[in-house]
């Protein structure tokens, strides 16, 4: 490994494009690159970040996994913006709190609750972990335009995805009161990710966002995930909002 190459994703700059996908899953990461991108090639595969460049409809874009959570999540940002990365997108899967949700809906999230542990060692609880707007109104765009069912608002990141069943917890009263506080206030989904990567996006001055496939309808019952959630209206969606930016600067 050469002496310029990210410790922990194995990139070097030069090796990316400036546009990235943020999957958590590296087989999700190929998957994308293979299955949308022209022109797929392989950049790196260590740990779990497994990155992937090519093009869509032209433009230069890559992929680079993060693994499950918000640490991991956290390295990958950090050294991909070394590398010379500036906008991202993280595309993964969510629970629905909000019950107006259902699974296979989109949700583009506009900030999300700080419940995680790791964005609290980059800034104070107070401090919100908020999406870039750009980014937001590029995704809605880029919904509308791809015929997707789509939510739009405040998401959740937690540590640990088996806290949210009141039957794995301690105290599961104060679990389902957790989970219903979040409802009445609005929240739509959770996921492990969004809130430490929204505040250390905005810390380092780079675009990032967070759109979703939903694939749970009830976070308070557990229910076996079978299968690999549908992505085919999340990446297009997602491609075509990241792009949006490359191509304003061309115009």
């Amino acid at each position: 490994m050469t002496d310029n190459r990210e410790y922990h994703i194995g990139i070097a700059p030069g090796e990316i494009p400036e546009l990235v996908l943020l999957p958590g899953d590296p087989d999700r990461s190929r998957d994308i690159a293979m299955n949308f991108f022209d022109e797929p090639i392989e950049i790196a595969k260590k740990r779990e970040y497994w990155s992937f460049k090519g093009k869509w409809k032209g433009i230069p874009v890559a992929v680079c996994s993060t693994g499950i959570g918000c640490p991991s999540a956290a390295i990958a940002l950090e050294e991909l913006v070394k590398v010379g990365c500036t906008t991202f997108l993280r595309v993964g899967t969510s629970g629905a709190i909000s019950r107006s949700i259902a699974a296979g809906d989109l949700v583009i999230f506009t900030g999300s609750v700080r419940d995680d542990g790791t964005s609290r060692q980059y800034v104070p609880i107070q401090f919100p972990a908020v999406a870039d707007p750009e980014m937001v109104l590029a995704l809605m765009e880029a919904a509308e335009e791809n015929k997707a069912k789509f939510h739009v608002g405040i998401g959740h990141s937690k540590d640990a995805f088996y806290s949210e069943h009141p039957e794995y917890v301690a105290d599961p009263d104060s679990t389902r009161r957790k989970w219903e506080s979040l409802r009445n206030a609005r929240v739509l989904a959770t996921e492990m990710e969004s809130a430490a990567l929204f505040v250390i996006g905005h810390l380092r001055g780079v675009k990032v966002g967070t759109i979703c496939v939903v694939i749970g309808e009830n976070i308070e019952k557990e229910a076996k995930i079978v299968g690999k959630p549908p992505i085919d209206l999340l990446i297009p969606v997602a491609l075509d909002a990241m792009t949006s930016f490359k191509r304003l600067k061309e115009s």
